[in-house]
């Protein structure tokens, strides 16, 4: 890329999406342990009620993870994530033991699963949900997502800047689209309101033109149906619900139309004819994960328009408030300076917490990230360690142990992506056999994925393990009431520390040390299932404290059903460890400090944390 086009670039890339984030410390995916691992309490199903996933003891449940895989875009291996199910189960396991993830979103390809009007390709379902099923067997519970950037890879010229996917050839051939263009676009998202064939494209799709809608609605159908009849009634527990539309778009407005009429007269009863169709192909208990107009929370006002599907009512369990962030400012090089800082992001989760409960249904932020390589990639540790504390709580650390009721629920989130084959594509953009794309993510100058594979085949991550594998209250019997999370990750060799524990509790001070903590209060519920969190590798059972009303423990037992406090492995033989804390009330207040700093701590010192940390529980809830 030449000097001026990569100045240019910074400047253009206010106007819409993504751009392209440095390597971190490597860590390498241990070798899975025996399968199973599951417990009585594990492997039910997911609804929504109160506004919350719950499982199928009445726990509050946290889905946390990645997006798999941009990989779906791309031509290389026929729309699918992987390669082969072998690397499906690879990436599983390390998804989950380096990673700390219970759960993914899945992505589809429509170009791929009708490549013919009206024939759905039976082989292509058959891969996907042999790849599905190698998550799902981990333990990891899966939401598909049916993916389009651009609508259509088929409105580019093999000689394009940029590329799209979703919509097969045939969707394009129906309508009479201009020659694809975006003028003096510098950026892939610059597309989605300058290129006139994709404004069209997408016009036409919400119109219903040359029944494009309805062919979609039938093929989502179909895989829907084909994934309830191929998967184990087991399995099938483990799919949370569906995506059916990545990032939805108008193309452009009718006259008089605006953004909020769109979603309301446009977008909100496509998603109604999916929700029929879900029903239908058996999939009515789960549910549909709907998503705004893209720009609903741009965080650049010039791009923010009126949406969050605020004409919709009352959602309720049968849909999902299903949102997307990424902080343009910071990726436009220019409107965010420095680096993102505690609290950065607080305001804008809160408006999507806000959001579902007034929609009363459940959140999921199913993607979100930043570039990993590029001009803006130095702003990466501390961007997603913004947006990770964003995901844990409303309030920011510096103020968070003295306003915890404030921190409203913990939301879930999927972070784009997970792609084993960042930076080893080999992707004929286009179809243009002149221009073979192996770097990043082999798609429009992105790099952003979490892991890639070593020289040896290894799964490897490369960003700070400490900012993802994180402790996060997987599943809270009763009603969390607040979270933090202090990862400690770094900034190359700085240390980021934005929740320190007051000088007001100095003995929870000396012993969460310089080391990682989690504290997670909650209030009971009636059923007999316990409260887990997931422990990542940096907390082995053997070097972890707990300080609970429960009880009280350094290196805390194996788990029983008569251990308040104890340790077992996360379903899915992946090697991850889980802490689980059993209560025997319903109604009543309870907390718990997960720490990983102090070597065998005294019993004076931890009876001295104890007492502060009740102390500080009544004063505050």
């Amino acid at each position: 890329m030449s000097t001026i086009r990569a100045r240019l670039l910074l400047v253009l890339v206010v106007l819409c999406g993504l751009l392209t984030v440095a390597g971190a410390p490597p860590a390498t995916a241990a070798t899975p342990a025996a399968p199973s691992d599951s417990l009585w309490f594990d492997g039910t199903p997911l609804t929504v009620q109160n506004g919350r996933f719950t499982d199928g003891q009445g726990r509050e449940v946290v889905l946390r993870g990645y997006n798999v895989s941009g990989e779906t875009k791309l031509e290389e291996n026929g729309g699918l994530p992987f390669a082969s199910v072998a690397d499906a189960r690879r990436s599983a396991t390390a998804l989950r033991a380096l990673g700390g993830g219970n759960a993914v979103r899945f992505l589809l390809s429509w170009a791929h699963a009708e490549p013919a009007r009206g024939q759905v390709d039976t082989a292509y379902l058959a891969a996907v949900s042999e790849q599905m099923r190698a998550f799902l067997d981990a333990g990891i519970r899966v939401y598909p997502d049916f993916h389009q950037d651009l609508y259509s890879r088929y409105l580019f010229n093999t000689g394009s800047w940029y590329t799209g996917d979703g919509a097969p050839g045939w969707a394009v051939d129906a309508g009479s689209y201009p020659k694809e263009s975006c003028g003096i676009c510098l950026f892939w998202g610059q597309n989605i309101t300058q290129n006139a064939a994709v404004q069209k494209a997408q016009y036409d799709f919400w119109h219903n033109s040359y029944g494009l809608q309805d062919a979609f609605l039938a093929t989502a159908r179909a895989t829907m149906t084909y994934l309830r009849e191929h998967l184990t009634d087991g399995e099938f527990a483990g799919v949370v619900g569906f995506d059916p539309y990545n990032e939805p778009y108008a193309g452009s407005y009718d006259s008089g139309q605006t953004s909020r009429t769109w979603e309301r007269d446009l977008l909100w009863p496509f998603y109604v004819k999916f929700r029929a169709r879900m029903d239908a192909a058996g999939w009515q208990d789960k549910p549909a994960f709907v998503e705004p107009n893209l720009f609903w929370n741009a965080n650049i006002s010039t791009q923010k328009q009126e949406g969050g599907l605020l004409d919709a009512g009352t959602l309720g369990p049968r849909y999902v408030f299903n949102t997307h962030f990424y902080d343009q400012k910071a990726i436009s090089g220019i409107l965010m300076w420095g680096k993102a800082a505690d609290g950065q992001y607080a305001s804008d989760f809160g408006a999507v917490r806000d959001r579902a409960s007034a929609a009363g249904t459940a959140a999921v932020v199913s993607e979100f990230g930043h570039p990993l390589s590029g001009m803006v990639s130095d702003k990466a540790p501390t961007v997603l360690k913004a947006m990770y504390q964003a995901l844990d709580s409303r309030v920011p650390g510096a103020s968070w142990w003295m306003n915890p009721a404030a921190s409203g629920p913990v939301l879930s989130g999927s972070q784009w992506q997970w792609d084993l084959y960042n930076g080893r594509h080999h992707e004929l953009m286009n179809g243009n056999p002149d221009k073979v794309l192996t770097s990043g993510d082999a798609w429009n100058d992105e790099d952003l994925s979490a892991v890639r594979l070593d020289d040896s085949g290894n799964a490897t991550l490369r960003q700070d393990a400490r900012l993802l594998d994180r402790v996060y209250p997987s599943a809270t019997a009763g009603s969390t009431l607040a979270f933090t999370y202090e990862d400690r990750s770094r900034d190359g060799s700085t240390t980021l520390t934005w929740n320190p524990v007051p000088s007001s509790l100095p003995n929870v001070a000396r012993l969460v040390g310089s080391g990682q903590y989690g504290l997670l209060v909650w209030r009971s519920g009636s059923g007999t299932a316990p409260t887990e969190l997931h422990l990542p590798a940096s907390f082995p059972a053997s070097a972890t404290t707990v300080v609970s009303d429960l009880g009280t423990a350094y290196a805390p037992p194996a788990y029983t059903a008569r251990t308040p406090v104890g340790v077992a492995p996360e379903p899915g033989g992946t090697g991850s460890s889980r802490l689980l804390l059993t209560d025997s009330d319903s109604g009543v207040l309870h907390y718990a400090l997960v720490a990983n700093g102090a070597a065998a701590p005294s019993a004076d010192l931890l009876s001295a944390a104890g007492s502060e940390l009740a102390s500080w529980a009544k004063a505050h809830f």
